[in-house]
């Protein structure tokens, strides 16, 4: 008799831990439901936000602990986006230096040669550009140039700006190299009849290819914001470079931001994709990402440029939480069999087992 009372007990107080975790469940999707929906209004409002603050802070120059040299040189930096010392180096063939005020007489630089700003002088009388600057290569080798001139020829020796100056400068070559090469290997494993897997479509089980494509649109909807807004942050920025987020204006930061968790998401992608898929299939897939990721640079870059951008990057946030929002609800049931996610009790789509 206290047997079957305490086997009774024993099922009652299981239907009550399961109708609870059950509640508990339920609740827990419902407010994902929810956060994912209000995560996609606060990315979007944080975007609009980024664009509000887009000047570099000043120091005062009428400080008493700066010199007369540094007061200088620190006001070419905020006229001019870099100052005197300032290394750069020649992208172009060959390039003539004035030797100026002798008329008729050039020193010829040839590329890879690196130079540095020695002086600046303003010629009103010049139409073309009234601001010159003196380029020294060596003491033999001196001569002026106009600025706009300068800006086209020459990039500045830090890293990060040559590799500012070489995507720039190379992006739509590489973009034809990986979407050949992902055509290929496509190609390949279509006449192997093996099954491919793509970004969206036919996707891992993972949201982070996805979210790898939305940050690269983000960072390149901001990038081209601040090419239409605000040219002088982002020339700032390429004379200048950081990669730090902190103590540049918050559009800076939200791109520098963006682009470090685009390297986070990145890992996750691989440690996720080489999991999930043989190595075979996983080179191929990240051929398809790259091509993705690529396309959604230049797609972002163009659309940006006429103002529609921003209403595709909405319109992409939403499929990304869309694709979230099912990914959570996956996640409730898994397999008791093969561990796969399941959305619903019953026949799991992984190994056909049944799970009640």
């Amino acid at each position: 008799m206290r047997n079957e009372e305490f086997v009774k007990g024993e099922r009652t107080l299981k239907s009550i831990l399961t109708g609870g975790l059950k509640k508990v469940g339920e609740a827990l999707c419902v407010l994902s439901h929810s956060l994912c929906t209000r995560i996609g209004y606060i990315f979007f409002l944080f975007f609009l936000l980024s664009l509000s603050s887009c000047h570099y802070p000043r120091i005062a120059l009428d400080s008493e602990e700066l010199t007369g040299r540094q007061r200088d040189s620190l006001a070419c930096l905020y006229k001019y986006n870099y100052a005197w010392n300032t290394n750069l180096e020649l992208r172009t063939d060959s390039l003539e230096l004035a030797c100026l005020p002798v008329k008729d007489s050039y020193k010829t630089l040839h590329k890879g040669d690196r130079v540095v700003v020695a002086e600046f002088a303003i010629h009103p009388a010049d139409s073309v550009d009234s601001v010159w600057v003196k380029l020294a290569h060596t003491q033999e080798v001196q001569g002026w140039l106009r600025q706009s001139d300068m800006k086209r020829a020459f990039a500045p020796t830090d890293s990060i700006s040559q590799a500012i100056y070489l995507f720039s400068d190379t992006h739509a070559s590489y973009f034809v190299i990986v979407f050949a090469l992902f055509v290929a290997v496509w190609l390949f494993r279509a006449f192997r009849k093996k099954q491919l897997k793509l970004v969206y479509f036919d996707d891992i089980d993972s949201v982070y290819p996805l979210l790898l494509c939305l940050l690269m649109a983000f960072s390149a909807t901001i990038y081209e914001s601040m090419q239409v807004f605000v040219p002088a942050t982002w020339e700032h920025f390429y004379y200048n470079p950081t990669l730090s987020p902190f103590k540049v204006p918050f559009v800076l930061s939200v791109f520098l931001t963006s682009i470090w968790l685009f390297l986070i998401v990145l890992l996750a992608v691989l440690d996720d994709l080489f999991r999930q898929l043989s190595p075979a299939a996983a080179v191929c897939y990240l051929l398809g990402l790259a091509s993705c990721c690529i396309f959604c640079y230049f797609f972002f870059i163009l659309t940006t440029h006429i103002y529609v951008g921003y209403l595709f990057l909405a319109v992409f946030v939403w499929i990304f939480v869309r694709r979230l929002r099912l990914s959570l609800r996956a996640d409730r049931y898994r397999c008791g069999n093969c561990g796969g996610k399941m959305m619903h009790k019953g026949v799991c789509p992984h190994c056909g087992a049944v799970n009640e």
